[in-house]
Order: structure tokens, then C-alpha cells, then sequence
């Protein structure tokens, strides 16, 4: 089995690639948005990407039937997934009224219906942070909540 390599994309979701056994890079970025995207990486130069395919959850579905792993997929999905919840890893923005403030002031769980359960900072993970810890712009705040609340969340993060 190949390795894969997973790299969070702040803002955008996570991208998974794989070399094959014949030498083809391919990758995966899974975007927040619900959609996929899935790439195909030139050979000559395997940093840029050749070719990109935007698949929908009924596309990503047929591909992993065509594939022999979408019953087990369906299967883990199920068992792994809470109705109504939603996770997602937020980037705090400098121009966000939130940074230099800190968790507890902000209300987010009462306001938002999310709560930041994992603070990443200079590429430490702070699990749990405290109420008084002050964001700061370059965080990355691993939350937790509604659809709804995290969609939020995000707005509130990034000073949209």
C-alpha cells in the first residue's frame, strides 16, 4: 500500500496524494465546501499539477464504486459521523475583531452554536484551551459545533 500524505489547507479543507507504483502522483483535496477535487500531477514536474477533475458527493460516491470501496466507505462513514455535527479547522485573520481577544470573551458556543476544542499556534496543538488564552492571527482554531455555527465561525475568524 502507498503512503499518503495528508496536508491541511486552512480556509480550503485537506489534500491527500499518493504516488502509485508506476510513478503517477495523485492527490485529493476534500473542501469544506463538500466538494473534491481530484488531481492529477504532471510527471515531469510531480510539484505542478497536470490536470484537476471537481467532483460532486455523487461523483466521489460512483468513483469509490468503480473502485470496489464504496460500500465499506458508506459503512465507516456511518459509524464514524453525528448527525447535525460538524468539524473544521479555522484560521484566525489578523483583520478578525477576535484577534487579540480572548476565547471566553467572544461567545462563541453561546452565540454560535461552536466551540473551539484545539488551538493550532506555531505548530503546537493546544487541546482544550482555556477560556483566557488570547487568539492570535496565524492560530488555527480546531472547532466544533453546527453546520450552521462553524460556517460562522469561519466568518468570525477570517473578519468577513
Amino acid at each position: 500500500m502507498s503512503d499518503v500524505t495528508e496536508t491541511k489547507l486552512p480556509g480550503v479543507g485537506v489534500r491527500h496524494d499518493f504516488t502509485t507504483h508506476h510513478g503517477d502522483r495523485i492527490g485529493m483535496i476534500a473542501h469544506r465546501a463538500g466538494h473534491r477535487d481530484l488531481l492529477l500531477y504532471d510527471r515531469d514536474d510531480p510539484d505542478s499539477c497536470g490536470q484537476v477533475v471537481r467532483l460532486e458527493e455523487d461523483d466521489v460516491r460512483t468513483l469509490a464504486d468503480l473502485l470496489g470501496a464504496g460500500h465499506v466507505t458508506e459503512r465507516l462513514t456511518e459509524l464514524q459521523s453525528v448527525p447535525g455535527l460538524s468539524i473544521d479547522w479555522v484560521p484566525v485573520d489578523g483583520g478578525s475583531a477576535c484577534s487579540g481577544r480572548r476565547i471566553g470573551e467572544i461567545g462563541l458556543r453561546e452565540d454560535l452554536g461552536a466551540s473551539i476544542v484545539a488551538l493550532v499556534r506555531d505548530g503546537e496543538t493546544i487541546p482544550s484551551p482555556p477560556p483566557d488564552l488570547t487568539l492570535r492571527q496565524g492560530d488555527t482554531a480546531v472547532a466544533v459545533g453546527t453546520p450552521e455555527g462553524i460556517r460562522a465561525m469561519h466568518a468570525l475568524l477570517q473578519g468577513d
